[in-house]
């Protein structure tokens, strides 16, 4: 009898109330990735007397820096900056890689959207961009992503 009860609580509530993502009239722009920002200098090359300052073990003639750039992203949508963020590296060293997840519900339709990314703390101007009339068919959703191989900023 109770199993019965249970069986029967559960199928009602696995129909209803039913759940929507969406309305009819809407698509999602996610902006998901993952990316190693540029080294936040350059390497130096240790000079005779540093070296023989350090132990044998650590006699590097070239040290590079671990720590790398925080990512820093702009996504504009029909001219408005709708998202920025600086995703700071991940790790104890920051030298990981900088990840960014962002979603966000907009009107089916023709959207100008742009993309900025920039990953250099060094050249602080010099964005990796892509911008483009995308439209979105109720129900689509767009992924904005990074990928170096293929250019940079990608809309799939």
């Amino acid at each position: 009898m109770l199993y019965g009860v249970f069986a029967i609580f559960i199928g009602v509530f696995s129909q209803w109330p039913t759940y929507q993502v969406l309305t009819p009239n809407q698509a999602i722009i996610k902006l998901s990735f993952s990316h190693h920002g540029k080294p936040i200098s350059d390497c130096e090359k240790s000079t005779d007397s540093q070296l023989a300052k350090l132990p044998p073990n650590m006699r590097a003639p070239i040290r590079c820096p671990r720590e790398r750039s925080p990512v820093n992203i702009e996504l504009s949508v029909d001219g408005t900056i709708t998202y920025q963020h600086a995703a700071l590296p991940a790790g104890l060293s920051r030298d990981g890689a900088s990840a960014v997840y962002h979603r966000m519900v907009v009107n089916a339709g023709p959207h100008r959207i742009l993309a900025r990314l920039n990953d250099d703390i060094r050249k602080p101007d010099l964005y990796q961009s892509r911008d483009e009339v995308i439209t979105l068919d109720p129900g689509q959703i767009l992924v904005i992503d990074f990928d170096s191989t293929k250019g940079g900023v990608t809309f799939q």
